[in-house]
């Protein structure tokens, strides 16, 4: 499975320890990447955690990313690390984590082409909409879909997509989307999960036989 396939359904963890319970209602119900991102948590419990998670990924087949923390991906035998705008350079990172998987943040086409020239091998771009969780910019699926059409690696929108959303912000030609509250704080996270992957699948599978 390409790196593409495997960011359909990537979802972000919600940032308490004692919740990260809820992650594997979702790997469950067909999350296909998880990103571990923690706050205000010691370092030695989030490298506990990463551990814990990665090896709940493999279990599902799924990717595990950790947000931030190049030495916790890396002590954690994660498949990744995800930095954001203002985190460490991509050249940098790239020399200590060697062939695992980086993405970037990214808002604008002007990020995302520098992104993949510094060697990002996938974007997280947004916020596309409004977000529960974060307090960022919104960007809009306009952005979204020249970020998308500049870039020939994977692109992950995120930012307040929810079932009702998603297949508008699919509709921009990224890989996949990023979800934290509408999945995470849903009263049945593995059931919410299943629709988006129904709908995620319904979206790409027609375009993968050809049709």
């Amino acid at each position: 499975m390409d790196l593409s396939s495997r960011l359909r359904l990537y979802i972000i963890s919600p940032p308490k320890i004692k919740e990260l319970w809820r992650v594997e209602e979702a790997l469950k119900g067909g999350a296909t990447a998880v990103q571990l991102r923690l706050k205000d948590v010691p370092k030695s419990e989030i490298l506990q955690s990463a551990k814990w998670l990665k090896k709940m990924c493999n279990d599902y087949g799924a990717l595990f990313i950790v947000n931030d923390y190049v030495d916790v991906a890396i002590e954690a035998h994660a498949d990744g690390v995800h930095l954001g705008a203002d985190d460490m350079a991509l050249t940098v990172a790239r020399e200590r984590v060697g062939d695992l998987i980086i993405g970037r943040t990214v808002r604008s086409v002007a990020d995302a082409v520098n992104a993949v020239k510094d060697g990002a091998d996938y974007l997280g771009a947004g916020s596309v909409f409004k977000s529960r969780s974060k307090d960022s910019k919104v960007i809009g699926l306009e952005t979204i879909k020249a970020i998308s059409s500049s870039v020939h690696i994977p692109v992950v929108a995120i930012g307040g997509i929810t079932s009702i959303n998603v297949i508008n912000v699919l509709s921009t030609g990224v890989a996949g989307v990023a979800v934290l509250s509408a999945i995470m704080y849903h009263p049945n996270i593995f059931e919410e999960t299943k629709k988006f992957r129904k709908i995620i699948d319904s979206h790409f599978l027609p375009h993968e036989r050809g049709t």
